[in-house]
């Protein structure tokens, strides 16, 4: 048995496919690539992937990772090669790293999500640092997210641990955020600009890096 975390890259050709599909695309990849999967015990046994946390559909990253066992050992070089080769484009893997299988679960480790966001907005440079800066002063902002369950109502701030401005060009403004990702809540891009006063839904969201607690 062998444990491995993956780091991959999501591009734009992939970044509508859902997580159901997601799941299926990389079982489908492993399978061809002949990669031998570990799987659970039980009546419906399952293989043992995990993913850190699920991305949005239509967001792009650098920086997803996933877990996985094997019922038996690959060297991270052949596991590259032979996996990305099966892989569509604009979906590759970037890295991938032996740990040990005693370690809690992918999913229990991430704590906060990096994003870089761009935006077109008519508002100037001194206009977004001041709401940027009045955002991040608030100790409470009460917020609601209409869902198909119906209305959720949290905190806000509690999600964001940070946003900077990353550049501001003509009519085009990028933006980075450090939000929380975990098991009590996670913050989502698009209502963190909502909230700094965009009026339009941003023009790109990327994932620049996943945090995990400290071991």
């Amino acid at each position: 048995m062998q444990r491995l975390r993956i780091k991959y890259r999501r591009g734009e050709e992939v970044k509508y496919i859902s997580h159901l599909d997601i799941m299926r695309l990389w079982q489908r990849a492993l399978n061809r690539a002949g990669i031998a999967l570990a799987y659970s015990e039980g009546f419906h046994p399952h293989p043992k992937i995990s993913l850190a946390a699920p991305l949005a559909v239509g967001v792009t990253s650098e920086a997803e990772l996933m877990d996985i066992t094997l019922a038996r050992q690959a060297s991270p070089h052949f596991f590259i090669a032979a996996v990305n080769q099966q892989l569509p484009a604009d979906f590759e893997i970037l890295q991938v790293v032996p740990i040990a299988e005693s370690l809690p679960s992918l999913q229990s480790q991430v704590r906060f999500a990096e994003y870089t966001v761009e935006l077109e907005t008519e508002r100037g440079h001194e206009e977004v640092t001041s709401a940027i800066a009045h955002l991040l002063s608030l100790e409470h902002l009460p917020w609601q997210h209409q869902r198909d369950t119906g209305t959720k109502h949290y905190d806000l701030r509690e999600l964001i641990d940070d946003i900077w401005l990353v550049s501001f060009q003509d009519s085009l403004c990028t933006i980075g955020m450090r939000l929380r990702c975990d098991s009590g809540g996670s913050g989502r891009p698009e209502q963190v600009t909502a909230a700094l006063g965009f009026l339009e839904p941003p023009k790109s969201i990327h994932r620049t890096k996943l945090i995990l607690r400290a071991n």
